[in-house]
């Protein structure tokens, strides 16, 4: 694609240019001070075929919005609401589309972008997948409208971008990040106390409405309303975000699931490979090389 920021182009000359939107930002003053700013961003529409990126000076990070695609580097299947984040310097990438798959990307720049990153659950020399909150694809979409507006209020752009960025981390990181406003004390008050032992009790929907003082069906209706996804899906994402860390500070397979309240090890094996999409031992080989 000629004059994008991310694509080279497809690399089956029969395929169509992606209809992509795309923007790039040069931090003002205090967001180039920070160590952190958002590069570039965009949306595409990928039609079926293989399509080359270019070699990124940053790290790249692509929301999945709809349908899924695949990554050559490490064969990732990337899925609804998931994500991969791709180191900078990964030569030769291409995104394999089968049918249609609409995606959101941007580019992570600064001294601080690896930190960032790696707190984000990133490895630093290996491309990775996982599950992207709502709240994530929401403020993903929000980072490609600024980057696309940007013109003469820079520093505005800049201000606002930096902001969007820190609430992607406080998102994963498992504050309460609403889809477009803060959240109510209800869901706020279910959120914190799934954080409090660290995601290691597993909390039942009937749970979660008893401490949201709702009725079940109405409280699964606020949360989904208000984060975007189910609860249980949430408290699952949480709970493997926090397995992921304890096995790179050293747990055992077995220590990190018994850590988030999964005490049966194929059990737990089977989930995170299901979410982050290697098995914990792989994910813990793979920490370790780096």
């Amino acid at each position: 694609m000629s004059g994008s920021v991310l694509f080279q182009g497809s690399a089956n000359p029969i395929e169509k240019t992606p209809v992509s939107v795309e923007g790039t930002h040069q931090p003002d003053a205090l967001a180039a001070a920070s160590g952190l700013w958002i590069e570039s961003a965009g949306s595409a529409m990928l039609t079926q075929g293989d399509y080359s990126l270019k070699n990124q000076a940053n790290w790249l990070l692509v929301m999945c919005q709809n349908g899924y695609f695949q990554l050559n580097t490490n064969d990732l299947k990337i899925r609804n609401r998931e994500c991969c984040m791709i180191p900078a310097g990964t030569d030769n990438a291409i995104l394999h589309i089968e049918q249609e798959a609409r995606i959101i990307w941007m580019t992570i720049a600064g001294n601080l972008a690896g930190e960032f990153m790696t707190l984000m659950g990133a490895l630093p020399h290996r491309a990775m997948k996982q599950g992207a909150l709502p709240s994530q694809l929401k403020l993903g979409k929000h980072i490609v409208q600024a980057i696309v507006r940007i013109g003469s209020a820079r520093e505005a752009s800049s201000a606002q971008l930096q902001q969007l960025l820190w609430g992607l981390l406080a998102s994963h990181s498992g504050q309460p990040v609403a889809m477009d406003a803060v959240l109510s004390h209800e869901i706020s008050k279910v959120i914190d106390a799934m954080r409090k032992n660290q995601y290691k009790d597993s909390f039942t929907l009937n749970d979660m409405a008893n401490l949201s003082r709702m009725p079940v069906e109405t409280f699964r209706k606020r949360f989904v309303s208000e984060v975007g996804m189910p609860p249980q899906s949430y408290q699952l994402f949480c709970k493997m975000e926090r397995a992921k860390t304890l096995l790179k500070d050293g747990l055992t397979v077995r220590q990190a699931g018994v850590e988030v309240g999964m005490e049966d090890p194929y059990h737990f094996s089977k989930t995170f490979k299901n979410i982050v999409g290697m098995s914990p031992s792989h994910y813990t080989k793979t920490t370790q090389q780096q």
